[in-house]
This record gives C-alpha cells, structure tokens and sequence, in this order.
C-alpha cells in the first residue's frame, strides 16, 4: 500500500475495513459490521496462534495523538517512515504524521545503515521509529548521526544498555518504548528531556492516554482510549470475530509497575519451571550478554526452554553458525561459573539461522519446534 494513502484524509473517515496485507481478509471483515471504520493487523508476537487485532481508526488518530504530545511532534517536523505499513508500527508513524499535519518520508528499498543515515540527513527527517537490529547497525557502522535528528523511538524488542548509550555517543537521540500491536502502538515512552542522560532500557513513562496496573503474577493489564476493539481468529471452523470484554485488557507480558512508570519483564509464556524454580530465558540470554561483555548479538542466539521428563525443562543455548566459536565457549563457561543448578545450560546447539520475524524478533515457537523435530 502507498503511504500516502494514509495521510489523505478521505481515509480516515472512510468506514470500510482494511486489513493491512491482506486484500481477501478485508473483504470478509466487509461481512462484520462491528468492523465498520477499524483496521485490522495480523499478529502472533514470538509465540502462539497467528490471529487479526482490530482498532478503530479514532483510537489511532488518539495513539498518534499521544505519541505526538510525548515527543514534542509539531507542523515543523518530519516523521521518517522505516518500518512495514502491515506492522502497527509502520501504520503509527503514517498516522502521527498526518494527526501533526507534519511532513512524511518514506525510506525505501532494503534496508542499509549508511544508505538509511544519508536518506535522514537529505529528507531533514526530524523523528524516526527504528528497531534495535537498525540501531546495532547503526552504532556497527559507526554513523553519526545527521544534524536536524531529534527522536529515534526505538520499539520491537529491548534495546541493550550498552547499545543505547555507544548510539548516543554517535549523536543518536534513541529513546525506548514499549507498546504492542493491542494498543496501536506505544504505551510507554522515554521522555526527550533524557536524551542528556545516559541511556537506560527502564523504567518508561506511561503516555498519558493509557493507565495500567498488574497482577499477583506481574501479569500487565492496560486500559485507555486507544485499546483494541477485538481479534478476528483463524480455526479449522473458519473465522471468527472476537469483541474484547471489558474496559482493561490482559496481556501477555509481565511488567513492574511503579505509579506511572512501568519496567518490562518479558512475556508471561516465556517463564518456566526448571526443578520446581522459575526460569526465564530471556533473562538468561541478557545476562550472557553482559557476561560476553556485549560481543554477543541479541537475535544471534537464544536459550530454549524444551520439555524434561525429570526436571520439567532443560534449558538449550543455540547459537547461528556465524558467531564465534571461541566468543560463544567463553561466554558459556563464565556462565557456567556462577548459575544455580537450576539454571544450568544443556549442551548447545548450532544452526545456521536463528528464526526471526521481519522486524527482528526472535520467533520462539519456530525455533522450538525445529529443535524437537
């Protein structure tokens, strides 16, 4: 679909459905008259059952609206354009940019960090939504970043510490969010104010459209304006349209939450039990990092929890092929030092790919599957 599109408001009030990516999926949401006016976006995070999230177009103009006070956004700026329209991400930025009546560029063809530094500076991009795969190249290739650049949103997955801060040091002014595609983008986002300080992943600032709170399990429920209206999903008796229930949704991340600051933890489903103790090995993969003092590339490996008939899980360390042999035998070993028996590593496994989505994400459910074929 043509960005432009998007900023034309002819599309904004027109009540018939879209589903991004999808022609035939759009016809049938045609049939669902509860789906007048909304746009529907083909989820299944990195993990569970691929299904279409449905939000209206007035609670993505209030998203963009949000986004846009947080960031200082006015007529002045100009929202770079790097990420697929498909994605709530990409459709985000088509729709700040229009809420803001501000300019919009579009970055086109594969994506390369030198290439992607010279479109900002010659388009005057003055704020950009990247992933933390974009910045890693970034920081790689060792770009400065152009002059007018005054936001990098940087959503899709944590970006590491270290990471952030050697961006910064480039000129870089990346800020992290966190959102999901039920929200229609962000519901937390670092103020510009701290682009003087040195970069941290958390705690986020809530955005004021949204108010959140969490379990006994640190499970995030969020509730605002701008939440989903309900999920079409897919099954063996064909479609079926979903309305949420109620005013709060429960997600499937768990979340610190700390008045209108909120820390990430990382998704419910993600956390297992390894000789009856909780394990998450995300948490795991972050600290081998950290352990490699930050040689080894989030998305280049992963830690696997697979079912074990005595302890409940063994956790498996698998590797891409391309990273270094004796980085990866290090790592393992200082890990090896200092974890509890419970969180023991197996023997590690090499592949030449690790499963990741367009936009980064490792794809868990895949990897897991291919290990146990």
């Amino acid at each position: 679909m043509d960005a432009t599109r998007l900023i034309d408001p002819a599309f904004w009030t027109n009540p018939e459905p879209l589903a991004m990516g999808d022609a035939e999926m759009g016809v049938w949401a045609r049939g669902v008259g509860e789906l007048e006016g909304h746009v529907l976006f083909q989820t299944s995070g990195s993990s569970g059952t691929p299904k279409w999230i449905a939000l209206s177009k007035n609670a993505l103009q209030l998203s963009a609206a949000a986004v846009n006070r947080h960031l200082l956004v006015d007529e002045t700026a100009c929202w770079g354009l790097t990420l697929p329209l498909h994605h709530v991400g990409g459709f985000g930025v088509v729709a700040r940019s229009y809420e803001a009546a501000c300019r919009l560029a579009e970055f086109t063809g594969k994506w390369d960090a030198p290439r992607f530094r010279e479109w900002c500076a010659v388009s005057s991009v003055t704020h950009v939504s990247l992933v933390p795969t974009q910045v890693f190249d970034l920081v790689q290739a060792g770009l400065k970043a152009p002059r007018l650049l005054r936001v990098v949103v940087v959503g899709g997955g944590r970006l590491e510490e270290s990471t952030g801060r050697a961006a910064r040091a480039l000129g870089w002014p990346v800020l992290a969010s966190y959102g999901m595609t039920e929200t229609g983008s962000q519901i937390a986002t670092q103020s510009p104010q701290l682009l003087d300080s040195s970069y941290q992943f958390a705690p986020l600032p809530l955005l004021d459209i949204w108010q959140v709170s969490n379990d006994e399990e640190r499970r995030l429920l969020v509730a605002g304006p701008a939440l989903f209206s309900g999920a079409v999903t897919e099954g063996a008796k064909g479609r079926t349209w979903l309305p949420r229930a109620g005013d709060w949704h429960a997600t499937g991340d768990r979340v610190l939450v700390d008045g209108r600051q909120l820390t990430p933890l990382g998704r419910m489903d993600s956390v297992i039990k390894v000789l009856g103790e909780l394990v998450d090995p995300e948490a795991i993969e972050r600290e081998l990092i950290g352990l490699s003092e930050d040689a080894l590339k989030a998305g280049t490996f992963a830690v696997v929890a697979l079912p074990d008939q005595r302890a409940g899980h063994r956790l498996i360390p698998v590797f891409e092929r391309a990273v270094n042999a004796e980085l990866i035998a290090r790592t393992l070993e200082s890990y090896a030092r200092i974890a509890p028996g419970f969180r023991r590593l197996a023997e590690t496994r090499i592949i030449d790919r690790i499963p990741r989505s367009e936009l980064g994400k490792i794809k868990r459910a895949d990897l897991a599957s291919f290990l146990c074929a």
